[in-house]
């Protein structure tokens, strides 16, 4: 292959083979993880009850309807943070340039490694053997190719494409295949009898601009015909930090609300303070039970991180905001997010 090369790494069903390596008399049977309200939903499914029809971000009750007897595992997020962190170190040591994009996935640049492919193969092969966990790999002239290519034979995928390969075996696949194309667009596009993404990327120009401006139009059309030259960047720059919930009864009380934004606040602001950032941007989340969602934020002079700043900020949006109808998720938010001064650290190592 020529020019750019790129790897998109997908570890398979991450959080479900995370608990099957320490779970492994659980291995052949249709495992779930997922919590345990009445709202909660699927975070990942093994590959046997996914033949069920359970899926990711399905709700939970649904999942075990379609799957009675499958095993309902509670998230881990800390162990899976954990393992998480031992495939990227064994994946940083087989390229320079690694971008990683959650618990399990990232792309590599590899266009200075003389064999990608065998370089790939061996990484695949050296993650089951170390970790115990498999991975679908997917590589290409650019990231969107790489991403779609790693999805397409799940799990324990290998695929390698060009662009033109790419748009010649995705022409008949729904436009939401790609990443960015999201299911309001598909919606809209359905509306101009663009169905597929072979007839997005060979749409005449007009008809997208009349429907999505010439903007937005020129961008699916690109994403359509694989156009991709975004680069693999070394370092993800995270630029916010949440916590939120959702209840397992909706919320009416107002003081209610206020005692558990407090607890958020007090979950994000410990992770902050550990993480050394500090951010300028508050911001709340709320979901009323008419699954309407709305988002209100103030900016502040000066970045802050503890929950004695972050806090009242915070209860005071939701104050203002006065939610007209029951609450079913509440979250908080800091965003613009920097490293915090050495002054800073001690000052909330001390407070704490």
């Amino acid at each position: 292959m020529l020019g750019r090369c790129v790897a998109h790494l997908d570890m398979d069903a991450f959080y479900v083979s995370v608990e099957l390596r320490r779970r492994p008399e659980l291995r052949g049977r249709a495992v779930i993880v997922a919590g345990g309200g009445p709202r909660a939903v699927v975070t990942t499914a093994s590959y046997e009850a996914r033949r069920f029809g359970v899926g990711s971000a399905m709700p939970a009750a649904r999942a075990r309807r379609l799957c009675p007897d499958g095993v309902f595992l509670t998230p881990d997020f800390a162990y899976y943070r954990q393992v998480s962190a031992e495939v990227m170190a064994i994946v940083r040591a087989s390229v320079e340039t690694l971008e990683v994009v959650g618990l399990d996935e990232a792309y590599l640049e590899l266009g200075n490694l003389p064999a990608p492919h065998a370089a790939m193969r061996r990484l695949a092969a050296a993650l089951e053997q170390r970790t115990g966990l498999g991975c679908s790999i997917g590589i290409g002239p650019s990231k969107l190719v790489a991403k779609v290519a790693s999805d397409a034979e799940k799990p324990r995928g290998f695929v390698v494409l060009s662009q033109a390969g790419a748009r010649a075996r995705f022409a008949g696949a729904p436009c939401g295949l790609v990443p960015g194309i999201g299911p309001k667009t598909v919606e809209r596009l359905r509306g101009s009898r663009i169905d597929t993404l072979g007839k997005l990327a060979a749409a005449p120009a007009e008809v997208l601009a009349a429907r999505f401006g010439s903007r937005l139009g020129a961008e699916l059309q690109r994403l359509a015909r694989f156009e991709d030259d975004s680069p693999v960047t070394q370092q993800r720059k995270v630029v916010s930090e949440s916590r939120e919930t959702t209840f397992d009864y909706d919320i009416t009380r107002p003081e209610q609300l206020e005692q558990v934004l407090a607890a958020l606040v007090d979950r994000l602001c410990t992770a902050l303070v550990q993480q050394r950032r500090r951010g300028r941007t508050i911001g709340i989340k709320v979901r009323l039970d008419d699954f309407s969602t709305h988002t209100r934020a103030r900016t502040l002079a000066e970045p802050v991180s503890s929950a004695d700043r972050v806090g009242p900020v915070a209860v005071g949006l939701l104050r203002r905001f006065s939610a007209p109808r029951p609450v079913r998720l509440l979250g908080v938010r800091v965003a613009g997010l920097e490293p915090a001064s050495s002054e800073t650290e001690a000052q909330l190592a001390l407070s704490l």
